[in-house]
């Protein structure tokens, strides 16, 4: 891009951002994804006033996080590919973790200095929820690499500043551990400078990958020199790498929702002491119910772990009451317990996709396009925290035998069978319900019921029918009911309903 092109592209942005900034309609979007960086940074109320990034680590003990990150062992290679660069043109390279805390940075004195001033340096936050659109957050934020020049940053006191940032993902444990920039003035850092952060982001995954691969092979040499191999042999993040040749566990198994001790909060001070990102708890003795629907036990071996499927007794049903007026209760073994709306929709969704929902699926199911996967991972949580293993996860199902009285209502559908139909169907399904899915649901088996008793049906079975919120004033089923003889009490019922 050259000068020229820049010059105008930076006075397109200059009206973009003093329209977002004052909440007026924007002349000219900027590129859609810093659009999208700046509609979710005034949404979490980033003040584009500030001037440094927070601190958030205490800088005494930051050489303990260093040494323990992941990314430690490679700083040689990433300094190699990048910090040479920075020199030659007067930028600074940066390293953070995960999440956008800055471990380590190179540059010459000058730059440097610089970067003081707004906290591009050890220990502060970079987070878009901590300062808004720029390279470093954005690019953790949507997952690859980004270049984030001048005014396309939030914060004012970064439009003299251009970044170049790509995440490193862990080929391990699959989730971003760091990521690695390039930063200088807004006019010396070329666009394409992305590209170059981008390869040195894949080198260092290569690298990780690598040393990955010389980890799995001497765990797979200590594990085959046992007698009779037992078990199944796994990483310490869950990876599957030998004795399940037929893959029924596929890649990984599932450890503790909350299996690496890098927490992404700080406290309410600002401050924290550094933990050691990338530790992993060790979760031995965790019992889980496997794909399959057996029951697994994780024992600690070397460096990883071993599974061990255990015999079990066949899991207590979960029986489901979700039908009518009552309030949504479901039955697990002989225990019964009353449910609030969210989890019983929850519960119904997984009994519908039996086959599993992930978190993004579950989400658009009950919310919606305004769905958050977080809010369902803590409503997941809390179900867990009722009904124990009967809810699995990746992606999240029932592990365990289902009965529902709506399933057992699409059964007698399907069957023609309108005595059982007429028993079974107490009213709509979850009726205080909005979840789109569950409306969806509602609807079609209300209707089914209806043509299938309205044809089929016999006056007790179209009387029962009647008996619930949808049936009491259902115009054409009175009008059956009224037609029987007078001496008929369900007929001088219908004919007062209709009158």
């Amino acid at each position: 891009m050259s000068y020229a092109h820049l010059d105008a592209y930076s006075r397109l942005l200059r009206g973009a951002y003093e329209a977002a900034m004052t909440k007026q309609r924007w002349p000219v979007a900027p590129r859609r994804p810093i659009e999208a960086s700046w509609h979710r940074s005034l949404a979490a109320g980033i003040d584009p006033g500030i001037t440094s990034a927070p601190l958030v680590y205490d800088l005494d003990y930051i050489d303990d996080v260093r040494q323990a990150h992941p990314l430690h062992p490679l700083l040689p290679l990433l300094s190699r590919t990048l910090a040479g660069l920075a020199d030659e043109i007067g930028h600074v390279m940066i390293v953070t973790d995960a999440h956008g805390r800055v471990l380590w940075r190179e540059g010459g004195t000058a730059v440097l200095r610089r970067a003081d001033q707004i906290g591009l340096s050890d220990g502060h936050q970079w987070e878009e929820r901590n300062v808004g659109t720029n390279g470093i957050g954005t690019a953790l934020a949507v997952g690859r690499p980004m270049h984030v020049y001048s005014e396309e940053h939030l914060m004012r006191a970064l439009h003299v500043w251009s970044c170049s940032a790509a995440p490193i993902v862990d080929p391990d444990s699959g989730r971003v551990i760091g990521c690695v920039d390039i930063s200088g003035t807004a006019r010396t850092l070329h666009p394409s400078t992305v590209a170059l952060v981008g390869t040195a982001a894949k080198l260092a995954e290569s690298e990780l990958a690598l040393r990955m691969h010389e980890r799995d092979d001497r765990l797979r040499r200590r594990y085959e020199s046992l007698r009779g191999r037992p078990g199944i042999l796994l990483s310490p993040t869950g990876r599957v790498i030998s004795g399940d040749p037929a893959g029924r566990l596929g890649e990984r198994v599932p450890l503790l929702d909350s299996h690496l001790t890098d927490d992404p909060d700080p406290p309410s001070d600002g401050i924290l002491l550094p933990i050691r990102p990338g530790e992993h708890v060790r979760v031995s003795g965790q019992r889980m119910i496997l794909r399959d629907g057996t029951v697994g036990l994780l024992e600690s071996f070397s460096d990883g772990y071993l599974l061990r499927t255990v015999p079990t007794a066949t899991p207590p049903a979960l029986a489901l009451s979700f039908l009518g007026e009552r309030p949504p209760f479901v039955t697990l073994g002989d225990r019964e317990q009353p449910l609030s709306l969210r989890h019983a929709e929850i519960l119904a969704l997984l009994a519908l996709h039996q086959h599993g929902l992930t978190a993004e699926q579950l989400s658009f199911h009950v919310y919606g396009d305004y769905g958050n996967p977080v809010t369902i991972r803590a409503e997941i949580h809390r179900l867990r925290a009722q009904l124990g293993n009967a809810i699995a996860a990746k992606p999240y199902r029932l592990a365990c035998p289902i009965e529902a009285d709506f399933l057992a209502v699409r059964r007698h559908l399907a069957a023609k069978d309108p005595a059982a139909l007429a028993r079974t169907y107490s009213g709509p399904l979850l009726p205080r319900s909005e979840s789109p899915e569950i409306r969806r649901e509602r609807d079609e088996l209300e209707a089914q019921v209806r043509a299938c008793l309205l044809r089929y049906g016999s006056p007790e079975h179209l009387w029962a029918y009647a008996q619930t919120s949808n049936g009491r004033n259902d115009y054409e089923i009175l009008e059956r009911l009224a037609a029987l003889p007078s001496t008929d009490a369900r007929s001088a019922a219908a004919r007062a309903r209709l009158a």
